[in-house]
């Protein structure tokens, strides 16, 4: 429609002895000769009008006069009008056959006030209620930033906004101008190869950008059907994230980490910020569907713990970090603790986040039933649970110094990986004794329980020497590992190096006559699983045995003094004894000298 640019308001003051501006100026260009015969009051604010021009258009103010036909109808009052008095001024001026525009700005509104004046075709052709729908279905609708800016202003107007189906019309109007989108830039990055990723990123911040301004409500509406039509997942995960950055900023830093500053924040506004929080986890897309990034949903999980979500909401985080828990890394899993008077790390959150990822990993090998087959998968899962497992000892070091933590707490975290997640529990040893070293109140009874959980034949060379020197462990520790370490050397020794060990694994793990077939796999997994359990120990010892072996060489040399006219001297007393059977004078004490350096290195190494 045409603008017009009088800036004269119809709106006039409450005072009676104030003759209305709107008499004065705009109804006299048009009834120069009458009067205004009616005011109508919207919100406190009255206009001065003619009865002649409203009851032609507007149904809902014939009736309103009709029905005061037996007294003087000279004020009337309107409630709740849709808009407010501003819209109520562009409604009296389509009335008086004003020209204005109608614009994305006002569409909605005029919509709704359309319908609540009853301005329909039934007392004016094109009238209101049809000139506000035509520019709805052939303008709005055909682009997406329109449409946004529509919802934007239903935002503050009646459930009549949603009867006359406004909102889902933009709701869908938005997801399939997206969906187009989506289409056009796909074909546009066809022919590209590294730059595609590029530009298909490009070509989505412009409607993610603008989906950020919605409310909630209205968002989650767009995000669901953007899904149902068949947007991109990874396209709604990003549009998710950029959501969750605007509208969460305001939850800081220093609220988190202290739940004790007070909140500048209104009650109203902490349960927004809940709404969003649990809107956008339900919005997340299928597992199988996308991949949404381990940071997103650390951050999530913090944000639902900080405005105290539901707990579904919680454990739907956590089972979704869950599913890709070796991916995570030390920095995402210290989540703090809000509770006073508990430890500074949510310790609980990290271990249900850890049941949920063994869970995981046993329902897969239990759906697994394929028999020897299945073994890249079961390598798979193993590997991330060695990844998970020196994850958690890293954790456990980290939250070991904390005074406040548990003893209860730091066994039960310990104890929920099995044992076979460690190859070496070099990493359990060090986060125990960090523990000790901060807790140096434990009794006896509790050292001997906490220190238990280590396996002294899983430790390397390295932690073995410190833990026999290790005046924090009780005595009995530092005796099972002396005794281990000696039992590992002679092993060593004797060329049978973890054979026992083995040989026992496999003998236990033979299935009975008398087990069923499906116990006989089951045992067969396990003992495959320890074996290859086993296999990598036994390379972290063939490693440590070869840095002791060059340890000694070394040591040998320095010895010697030189270790060129060592081996030289060496070669040559072999090569006399070789050549020459027959007794000599002093051409023996080279062998001997050599033979007692030798005999010096065995007792070295027995040592």
């Amino acid at each position: 429609m045409v603008s017009f640019s009088d800036n004269t308001s119809l709106s006039c003051p409450n005072n009676p002895s104030q003759a209305p501006k709107f008499a004065n100026t705009f109804t006299t260009r048009i009834f120069s000769d009458v009067a205004g015969d009616i005011t109508i009051t919207v919100d406190g604010e009255s206009f001065l009008l003619h009865k002649f021009p409203l009851v032609s258009r507007s149904g809902k103010i014939r009736k309103m006069v009709a029905d005061g036909k037996d007294y003087d109808v000279s004020k009337l009052e309107l409630v709740n009008f849709p808009g407010g008095p501003h819209t109520f001024e562009l409604a009296m001026k389509f009335c008086y056959g004003m020209n204005f525009e109608i614009t994305a700005a006002n569409a909605a509104l005029l919509r709704c006030a359309a319908e609540y004046l009853d301005m329909s075709e039934d007392y004016r052709e094109e009238n209101l209620v049809a000139r506000t729908e035509v520019y709805l279905n052939d303008v709005v609708v055909q682009s997406l930033e329109k449409c946004v800016e529509v919802l934007c202003t239903c935002e503050n107007l009646p459930p009549l906004v949603e009867e006359l189906g406004i909102i889902n019309r933009c709701v869908e109007a938005i997801a399939m101008n997206a969906c187009k989108e989506q289409l056009v830039s796909s074909l546009s990055t066809l022919d590209c190869n590294s730059e595609s990723t590029e530009l298909k990123t490009g070509c989505m911040e412009w409607w993610i950008e603008d989906l950020s301004v919605l409310r909630i409500d209205y968002y989650h509406k767009v995000i669901t059907s953007m899904a149902r039509i068949g947007v991109r997942p990874d396209s709604i995960v990003e549009s998710l994230m950029h959501y969750a950055q605007i509208s969460l900023k305001s939850i800081g830093k220093c609220q988190i980490w202290n739940p004790a500053r007070p909140n500048s924040n209104s009650g109203t506004t902490e349960n927004e910020q809940k709404t969003i929080v649990e809107a956008l986890v339900n919005l997340l897309p299928t597992l199988k569907s996308s991949n949404v990034p381990l940071s997103f949903l650390f951050g999530m999980l913090r944000m639902a713990i900080m405005v105290e979500a539901t707990v579904a909401c919680r454990l739907e985080l956590e089972r979704r970090i869950a599913f890709r828990l070796e991916m995570a890394s030390l920095d995402d899993l210290l989540i703090p603790s809000l509770r006073a008077g508990d430890s500074l790390f949510d310790i609980d959150t990290v271990h249900r986040i850890l049941v949920n990822f063994l869970q995981q990993i046993e329902d897969e090998e239990n759906e697994d039933s394929g028999g020897y087959e299945s073994d890249g998968l079961a390598s798979l899962g193993h590997g991330s649970l060695l990844k998970v497992g020196r994850l958690i000892d890293s954790y456990l070091a980290e939250i070991a110094p904390d005074p406040y933590l548990s003893l209860q707490k730091f066994i039960a975290m310990i104890e929920t990986l099995p044992d076979y997640a460690r190859v070496i529990d070099d990493g359990l040893y060090r986060a125990i004794d960090i523990y000790l070293k901060a807790h140096p109140m434990l009794s006896d009874h509790e050292c001997k329980k906490l220190c238990k959980v280590i396996d002294c034949q899983k430790l390397s060379q390295e932690a073995t020497n410190h833990a026999a020197q290790n005046e924090r462990l009780p005595v009995q520790m530092a005796i099972k590992v002396l005794y281990f370490e000696q039992l590992r050397l002679k092993n060593a020794l004797c060329g049978s190096s973890g054979d026992g060990f083995l040989s026992q694994k496999i003998s236990s793990g033979v299935p009975s006559a008398a087990m069923s077939p499906r116990d006989n796999y089951a045992s067969l997994r396990r003992e495959n699983r320890e074996l290859k359990l086993e296999i990598s120990r036994m390379r972290v010892r063939l490693s440590e045995l070869e840095k002791e072996q060059v340890v000694m060489k070394r040591g040998m040399m320095e010895k010697s003094g030189n270790g060129k006219t060592f081996f030289t001297s060496l070669s040559k007393g072999i090569g006399r004894i070789g050549i020459f059977s027959g007794p000599g004078g002093g051409k023996r004490r080279k062998p001997r000298g050599t033979e007692g350096k030798s005999g010096r290195s065995r007792r070295y190494s027995v040592s």
